[in-house]
């Protein structure tokens, strides 16, 4: 019986698809073989020895310490595409608050309540409220993954000019996007040339204050900016400034700060992007599968830390080996399993930076004296027996 931690709400949609046979879920367990994560951060918590993976239900995974779960040997899987639509509708309704004051001319309509004759009282105020039509307007997509994709298309569905930039497009993703999506291959021609841009890109070392004063200083006065991604993708020091001048005309963020409320010209909204049934459901979903494949085949989808490998199951017992990505390793394993008199009916591996995955399937049941050989490997991080 696996034993799964909640540490946040999780859609029962997606807890359902865990066989009770097979699983019991509580947000009680100190010791437990897999996790199920939205938002609460995990970077303090120690995990038990049992831990095998975490799967955030979600996109991001900065709440999750990426490198100690690496060198422990615990897989982490989040849910790409899973939210896709729901941060799209968003941003959609985004690029509509930042053209036209929607928002302040709500407020100001609200405040008109007990005003003789309210309809032509509020007719008359509208104009301080107006703003120009994205229709023929120049769109920046600063990454597209599954959810740039999804907006670059949408946007172009509404008539802009829609440019896109991400360096590291996927086949599937260039397989899905527009054809009238004009591909960049420098994000500075995004910020020099478009009237509206939004950012789909993971937080990294690399992309943090992807937008900062430097990259605001070559875009056009009067830009529109969009941030429903990670907050810290902005530099909000140079935000603050930029819309003071007007440089900046509107920021959209769903990230709240004193700072950004405190500025007439920043929408901000409370973290919506993913917050829908649907969404939640998708995610759960796909997180409980996640888990559900690699607890019981050890096969690795999604995952952010390790790299992905199935191997077809065609009999025998199964053995899962995470390690070092170093040389001689496979050597060492196959060395390993014949001196314990082992047959390699089927095997596979894949490798991602300093990590490497082996899946085996051997002819005999795995003893702990062959468990035990597999582990004193040097370079072994993890070695887990699996009964098909």
């Amino acid at each position: 019986m696996y034993q799964v931690k909640l540490f946040n709400k999780i859609s029962k949609v997606g807890l359902d698809d865990l066989d009770p046979a097979k699983y019991t879920c509580s947000e009680d367990y100190e010791d437990y073989d897999a996790v199920l994560v939205r938002s609460a951060k995990l970077h303090d918590t120690k995990f038990p020895a049992d831990l095998k993976c975490i799967a955030r239900a979600g996109a991001g995974v900065n709440n999750i310490p990426l490198d100690r779960c690496s060198e422990e040997g615990i897989v982490v899987f989040n849910t790409p595409g899973a939210n896709a639509n729901a941060v799209k509708e968003l941003v959609i309704c985004g690029l509509l608050m930042a053209s036209r004051d929607i928002v302040g001319g709500i407020e100001w309509t609200k405040s008109l309540s007990g005003t003789p004759d309210i309809g032509p009282a509020a007719e008359k105020g509208k104009s301080k409220f107006a703003g120009p039509e994205i229709m023929g307007k120049r769109l920046g997509v600063i990454g597209l993954g599954a959810i740039g994709v999804r907006v670059a298309n949408a946007a172009v569905a509404l008539d802009m000019e829609v440019w896109g930039y991400d360096p590291y497009l996927s086949v599937d993703g260039a397989l899905q996007l527009s054809r009238s999506v004009k591909h960049i291959t420098d994000v500075n021609e995004i910020f020099a040339n478009c009237d509206y841009i939004t950012v789909h890109v993971p937080l990294t070392p690399d992309t943090k204050h992807i937008i900062d004063a430097k990259a605001i200083g070559m875009m056009k006065d009067g830009v529109r900016i969009l941030n429903i991604a990670r907050g810290e993708l902005v530099d909000e020091a140079a935000m603050v400034q930029a819309l003071e001048s007007g440089k900046v005309a509107r920021y959209v963020s769903d990230f709240a700060s004193e700072e950004m409320l405190a500025q007439k010209n920043a929408i901000i909204m409370p973290h919506l992007g993913a917050s829908t049934p649907e969404s939640e459901d998708n995610c759960a979903k796909m997180a409980a599968f996640e888990v559900r494949e690699f607890l019981e085949k050890g096969t690795i989808r999604n995952s952010v830390n390790f790299p992905n490998l199935k191997v077809p199951y065609e009999g025998g017992h199964r053995m899962c080996l995470i390690h070092k990505n170093v040389p001689n390793m496979i050597a060492q394993i196959t060395s390993t399993l014949s001196s314990q008199d082992m047959n390699i009916e089927n095997m596979g591996n894949r490798s991602r930076g300093d990590y490497a995955y082996t899946i085996v399937d051997v002819d005999k049941v795995p003893t702990d004296a062959v468990l035990n050989a597999l582990r004193a490997v040097e370079g072994m991080i993890r070695v887990r027996a699996i009964e098909m």
